[in-house]
């Protein structure tokens, strides 16, 4: 918001005085506050201190709102002190709130603390009651052992008896498993036997393998022995043809260089004869050498010539 000019200036003087005597105000707090001694006089030394500041606060305000009322005739400073007013007292009474909280948290607390106590004596109780039935427990447990003990004595000559049986049954079962380990000896014998014929068998059909083994290798060595020597004749026959190729190939390079000299001097020839026909062509066109001719003659042909064409 804006105002005009006369207002404004108007408006800064009145706060210019406001904030004049804030400052007295809070100047007199701070004396009032020196003056104070004793334990009693804390609480209002610590009342004036916090109105001073508050004084303080408010004369900033008023030197703000005054420098924007003659610069730019407006009080925008002031709506922003009215917001963080308004923000602290928010934050006042949330504070507040959860100081009744805890408070109300701590008389909570406390009744949970005294209910707990109540309970703690009824255990008390309760554990005095429980010491009883231990002591008639262990009586009863005193009678149980006894009794036990006669069980435990009965259960031995039962076990002992048991014992008995057991090991005349471990008997009868040592005998069976003796004929059982005869039978097996004597099925062992027999494996062996057999073993040991299928051993010689094998022994035998190694014997012709390495026999065949032994022949075959003979063969393969024949065998190798006949491939090199053919593969050393062709070897000969194949360097007795390259021979043969690179005379053939020495005859044809011969044969090419003569055929290209002869068609070099047909081409001299024909060119030489051609030349000499255009020479004796000139020398008998222009009467040189011994194709010259006589002046006479010249004349009587020019003669004869006018008269036919006459």
């Amino acid at each position: 918001m804006s105002k005009s000019r006369s207002p404004s200036l108007r408006m800064a003087a009145a706060v210019e005085d406001c904030s004049l005597q804030l400052d007295i105000l809070g100047h007199s707090m701070y004396v009032k506050a020196r003056r104070q001694q004793g334990d009693a006089a804390e609480k209002e030394k610590l009342r004036l201190t916090l109105l001073r500041g508050e004084c303080q606060r408010l004369s900033q305000l008023m030197s703000a709102l005054d420098l924007e009322l003659e610069e730019k005739q407006t009080f925008t400073c002031l709506q922003l002190f009215m917001e963080e007013e308004m923000k602290r007292e928010r934050e006042r009474e949330q504070q507040e709130e959860v100081e009744q909280e805890v408070e109300r948290e701590v008389e909570r607390r406390g009744a949970a603390l005294k209910l707990h106590e109540a309970e703690l004596e009824c255990r008390r109780e309760e554990l005095k009651e429980k010491d009883q039935l231990c002591i008639t427990l262990q009586a009863q447990l005193h009678c149980m052992r006894e009794n036990l003990e006669k069980k435990k004595e009965a259960e031995k000559t039962e076990a002992e008896w048991k014992l008995q049986a057991t090991e005349a049954m471990n008997r009868r079962a040592e005998a069976q498993l003796k004929d059982e380990l005869q039978r097996l000896e004597t099925r062992v014998k027999d494996e062996k036997r057999s073993h040991e014929f299928v051993m010689k068998f094998h022994l035998d059909e190694h014997k012709v393998l390495q026999q065949n083994k032994e022949e075959f290798q003979q063969k393969k060595q024949k065998m190798l022995q006949e491939k090199k020597q053919q593969l050393s004749d062709i070897c000969h026959k194949r360097k007795l043809n390259i021979d043969r190729l690179t005379m053939m190939s020495r005859k044809y390079k011969e044969m090419v260089q003569v055929m290209l000299e002869d068609r070099e001097e047909q081409i001299q020839a024909r060119a030489a004869t051609k030349v000499q026909a255009w020479w004796r062509g000139c020398m008998v066109r222009r009467g040189l050498g011994p194709f010259k001719k006589e002046r006479g003659d010249k004349k009587g042909k020019k003669a004869a010539k006018k008269k036919k064409k006459k």
